[in-house]
């Protein structure tokens, strides 16, 4: 890490402590920075005001090390909007110089830029995931919104790295229509799991 990559600005939509409500960290602890810019375009988003990089403030490294290392917070989830669209290297090196563990949560739609600790790579059918996201994934959540989604994830497991852990966590205001469906699905074939979004239960961001 140099001064100059202190100096490298990201556009940050919001930054937060909370708690992870989904997949393999549920429950942890987390300090999330949502950067701005995505153009996935999933309609059902809950951030959509994330897709339009240009209405957010950029924020350096050097000020978003402080803010994470501030909270004494120890994992720290890149999250978007489509963060790989950046080149996270300068980011990810100055947390993990500081003994903060860097997740990142990307649809996979493009390449993976930084030492991050922990992927998790959640698909979009409106921009397919790279293969070479794909193999990087240490977690795949598939967002189920329509029962044949599932069947959509499944196509995608061949290309990922043995020991990924796999996921089917419904969208969530289709809970009640599809939770039903990944339940016997996941009795039926149990290298998957279900994840939830927890956080909206516990009503944190």
């Amino acid at each position: 890490m140099t001064p100059d990559s202190l100096s490298i600005k990201y556009p940050v939509m919001e930054h937060f402590y909370t708690i992870q409500g989904e997949g393999f960290y549920t429950g942890k602890s987390a300090y999330f920075i949502r950067l701005g810019g995505c153009d996935v375009g999933c309609v059902w988003c809950d951030v959509k005001d994330s897709w339009d990089a240009s209405k957010h403030p950029m924020l350096t490294v050097a000020e978003l090390l402080k803010i994470v290392k501030d909270t004494h917070a120890r994992l720290c989830v890149i999250t978007g909007g489509e963060p790989a669209m950046y080149d996270l290297s300068p980011l990810v090196d100055a947390l993990k110089d500081s003994g903060i563990q860097v997740n990142i949560e990307t649809s996979g739609a493009y390449p993976i830029q930084g030492e991050l600790d922990w992927v998790c790579l959640s698909p979009k059918k409106f921009k397919f995931p790279i293969q070479k996201s794909l193999y990087q994934a240490d977690e795949f959540k598939a967002v189920v919104y329509h029962p044949s989604d599932i069947q959509w994830a499944e196509s995608f497991v061949k290309d990922l790295k043995p020991g990924c852990r796999l996921y089917l966590q419904p969208e969530w205001s289709k809970s009640e229509t599809v939770l039903p469906i990944i339940i016997e699905y996941v009795k039926k074939h149990p290298e998957w799991q279900i994840s939830l979004q927890t956080h909206k239960f516990l009503n944190i961001p």
